[in-house]
């Protein structure tokens, strides 16, 4: 085992101890701190804007608004341009879009870590299967050495031992 350690390279032994490191340092790390108030708030914004139930609602409420404006009998509180629709609209944009955005970025955060352990882990896989392929190589160069002393020990038997009768016929 020594001596297929010592086969690795340098950069690759230290980049070992240093995935090494880095996953003590994660583990450490594990328990996530909990959330703030502003990033609670805005994960459960985004979850409910993103979500069909909030679109289907909004839509009914949308329908609802228009209809009322068009037929209604007495009293219309937003007349066909619908400006005070549109405000509502606008304003609710204006409110969500930046919530979302701070959630969005938190979760991208999230997703660089989850991406940054995932690469640490492929390159200590990478390396490990490097130090697999070179512990095969050392198995093989000692059978290789094996099969090469027997093979000189039957040579050496060979011219040794006396002829065969086939050898002595000939001659």
């Amino acid at each position: 085992m020594e001596d297929i350690v010592h086969r690795l390279g340098d950069e690759e032994i230290k980049l070992l101890k240093t995935l090494s490191r880095r996953r003590r340092e994660r583990r450490a790390k594990a328990i996530r701190p909990a959330l703030s108030f502003g990033e609670r708030v805005s994960d459960r914004v985004a979850g409910v804007v993103g979500s069909w139930r909030f679109v289907i609602i909004q839509s009914v409420v949308m329908v609802v608004w228009l209809a009322l404006n068009i037929v209604a009998w007495t009293e219309h509180w937003d007349p066909y341009p619908f400006i005070l629709l549109n405000l509502v609209l606008s304003f609710q944009a204006a409110y969500t879009a930046p919530i979302i955005l701070m959630s969005q970025n938190r979760q991208s955060a999230i997703d660089r870590d989850a991406a940054e352990h995932d690469y640490d882990v492929n390159l200590k896989a990478e390396l490990e299967i490097e130090l697999l392929h070179q512990k095969l190589d050392l198995l093989r160069e000692e059978e290789i050495g094996r099969l090469i002393q027997i093979i000189e020990r039957l040579e050496a038997r060979l011219s040794n031992s006396p002829k065969s009768a086939s050898e002595t016929k000939r001659k």
